[in-house]
C-alpha cells in the first residue's frame, strides 16, 4: 500500500474515532500519545457530549466508546483490560467488563455463507437449522442445528465483511503503534507494536474457523481420558474457513450457582475440577483457553466442566512456565527475594537494575494482597500490579503473559462466584508444587541437560558441512585464516559454560588441522 494513501486513509479514520471519543468524553486516550495531541483542539471544538455518561468513570466512558467503534475496538479494549501498566488499575477493571456482543446478522445471510462455503444446499448438511442465533459476537454468531444422522450441533458462522473491517482497523493500530514508538522512545519498553501484533495474531486465528477447530481438537487431545473436563467434538466435514460445526454442549452455566445446587452438584467439587483443569492447561500443557468467562463454561449432568469457544487460546513455552510457577510460589509463600530473582534470571528485568530495590517493590505489591484472607487473594490482579511497576525497573512487556493474566482474572471470578470462601489457588498450589518437583528437581535437570546435549549434537552435522566448505575455500586460496579470526574463535570458546563451547572448540581444532594440512 502506498504510504501517502495509507496515511490519508488512517487519518480519516482517526477523525471518526476522535469524534466518537469526544462524544463519550474519552479524549484522554489521545492525551497519552504525543503524536495524537495535535488533534485534540479540533475534537474538543466539535464534540457533543453524551449526557447519559456524565457521571460515568473515565474507563466506563472509554468502554462505551470502544463498543460503539465496533468489533476491532472491542477486541482492543479487551486486550487493554489486561494492561494496568498502561492505563491503571481502575481503567483496566472498567474495560474488563466490555462485552463482546453485537446485534445478530440475518439468518438468510448465515444460510448463504454456509451454502457458499460447502457448495451445497444447507438442507443437505443439516436436517434442521435454527434461524434464531443463540449468541452473536463481534466476529461470529452461533446457531443450533441437527445433522442428518440426528446429532445436535452448534454452528458458528463468521460475520459478513468482518475480515475487511478488521484488516482496515489493524492497519490503523499498527500505524499508530509505529508512530508512538518512533516519537516516544519511552513507550518502546511497553512494546506497542508487539501488543498490536498479539491482537492481530489472535484475530487471524479467529478469522479462520478451521484454526479454532484445530485448537478445540488439540485441547480435547490434551484432556483425553479426563472425566472432569470435556471439550466438544469437531464435526470436520461441516467445518470450513467461515463455518465451524461442533458437538452441542448441554449443561448449566458455571455461574448459575443456584441452578447447580438445585441439580445436585457440589459447587466445591466443581471449583476443584476447574482449578485442576486450569492448572493442567497452563503448566502441564502450556496451551490454555484464554477466554474463560462464564458464558463459555458449563457443568454437564455428570458434573464435568464443558468448555466452548476456542477462538482465543494462549501458549506458554517451558521456560515461561518455570518462571510463572517460581513467581507464583514466591508470592504465595511471601518470599519476595525469590520473586525478584526469578525476574532477573528470566531476563525480564535488565541486569543493571537493583535486585534489592525490585525485591522491595515486589513486597509492596504482595504484602497488601497476601495480608488479606486467602479466599480474597487474586493472583490475576497481583500480576496486573506487578506489570504496573515495570517502568521503574525498565522491565519489558511480556506479551505471552497478557492473555494468561486476563484469563486468570476471569477464572478467579468464576471461582469466587461458585464459593467465595475458597480460593482456586489454594486448590492448585499442591499441583504447582508437585509439578515443580517433577520438572525442576535433580532428575528433571539431568533430562534437560541431556536434551540440550542432544540438541548440540543435532547442530554438529551442519557445522561439519560448513567446515568442509571452508576447507575447499582454503584449498582454492580463496580464504585466509588470519590470527585475529583464530583469537576471536578462542575468545568465544573460553567460556566453557557456554552451550556452544564444545562445537566452537571442535571448529577451532578442525580449522587448525585444515590449516596445517594445507601448510604441509
Amino acid at each position: 500500500m502506498l504510504a501517502p494513501f495509507r496515511a490519508g486513509r488512517n487519518l480519516a479514520r482517526l477523525v471518526q474515532i476522535g469524534l466518537i471519543l469526544a462524544r463519550h468524553d474519552a479524549l484522554f486516550l489521545f492525551e497519552r500519545v504525543a503524536v495524537l495531541r495535535a488533534f485534540l483542539p479540533l475534537f474538543r471544538l466539535l464534540r457533543r457530549r453524551d449526557g447519559a455518561l456524565a457521571a460515568a468513570r473515565p474507563g466506563q466512558r472509554l468502554a462505551a466508546a470502544l463498543q460503539e467503534l465496533g468489533p476491532s475496538f472491542i477486541k482492543l479494549g479487551q486486550l487493554l483490560s489486561t494492561r494496568a501498566d498502561l492505563l491503571g488499575e481502575q481503567f483496566a477493571a472498567d474495560l474488563s467488563g466490555l462485552q463482546d456482543r453485537l446485534p445478530p446478522f440475518p439468518a438468510a445471510a448465515a444460510r448463504a455463507i454456509i451454502e457458499e462455503e460447502f457448495g451445497r444446499p444447507i438442507d443437505s448438511l443439516y436436517a434442521r437449522f435454527a434461524d434464531e442465533p443463540v449468541a452473536a459476537a463481534s466476529i461470529a454468531q452461533v446457531h443450533f442445528a441437527v445433522t442428518a444422522t440426528g446429532e445436535d450441533v452448534a454452528v458458528k458462522i463468521l460475520r459478513p465483511g468482518i475480515a475487511l473491517a478488521f484488516a482496515r482497523d489493524l492497519d490503523l493500530f499498527f500505524w499508530l503503534a509505529n508512530l508512538a514508538e518512533r516519537s516516544q522512545p519511552a513507550l518502546r519498553r511497553l512494546k506497542p507494536v508487539e501488543v498490536v501484533r498479539t491482537l492481530a495474531e489472535t484475530v487471524r486465528i479467529e478469522m479462520d474457523l478451521r484454526l479454532e477447530a484445530a485448537a478445540a481438537s488439540e485441547l480435547a487431545e490434551n484432556f483425553a481420558g479426563d472425566p472432569d473436563f470435556r471439550v466438544p467434538q469437531v464435526d470436520w466435514p461441516r467445518t470450513s474457513q467461515r463455518v465451524l460445526t461442533l458437538e452441542r454442549v448441554a449443561g448449566i452455566r458455571v455461574d448459575d450457582r443456584e441452578g447447580l445446587i438445585a441439580a445436585g452438584h457440589d459447587v466445591a467439587a466443581i471449583l476443584g475440577k476447574a482449578a485442576r483443569a486450569f492448572f493442567n492447561q497452563v503448566f502441564r500443557d502450556g496451551f490454555f483457553h484464554a477466554d474463560l468467562h462464564p458464558g463459555n463454561l458449563f457443568v454437564d449432568a455428570e458434573g464435568a466442566i464443558a468448555v466452548v469457544d476456542f477462538g482465543i487460546m494462549g501458549r506458554l513455552d517451558r521456560k515461561t512456565r518455570y518462571y510463572l510457577a517460581d513467581m507464583l510460589l514466591g508470592f504465595l509463600s511471601g518470599d519476595y527475594r525469590r520473586v525478584a530473582e526469578v525476574h532477573f534470571n528470566a531476563g525480564y528485568v535488565p541486569p543493571d537494575q537493583s535486585v534489592d530495590a525490585f525485591t522491595q517493590a515486589c513486597r509492596a505489591i504482595g504484602e497488601p494482597i497476601l495480608g488479606r484472607p486467602l479466599h480474597e487473594i487474586s493472583l490475576g490482579r497481583l500480576l496486573a500490579q506487578l506489570f504496573g511497576v515495570t517502568e521503574q525497573f525498565k522491565m519489558e512487556t511480556q506479551p505471552q503473559l497478557l492473555l494468561l493474566q486476563k484469563t486468570m482474572v476471569l477464572a478467579e471470578g468464576v471461582g469466587r462466584h461458585l464459593d467465595p470462601q475458597i480460593n482456586m489457588w489454594t486448590l492448585a498450589r499442591p499441583l504447582i508444587e508437585d509439578w515443580m518437583r517433577t520438572n525442576r528437581g535433580p532428575e528433571a535437570r539431568l533430562l534437560d541437560a541431556a536434551a540440550e546435549a542432544a540438541s548440540l549434537l543435532d547442530r554438529l552435522p551442519p557445522l561439519l558441512r560448513n567446515l568442509e566448505r571452508l576447507a575447499a575455500q582454503f584449498a582454492e586460496g580463496g580464504m585466509r585464516l588470519d590470527p585475529d579470526s583464530i583469537a576471536l574463535l578462542i575468545k568465544r570458546g573460553e567460556d566453557a559454560s557456554h552451550p556452544l563451547a564444545l562445537p566452537l572448540w571442535l571448529a577451532i581444532c578442525a580449522l587448525v588441522a585444515i590449516a596445517l594440512a594445507l601448510w604441509i
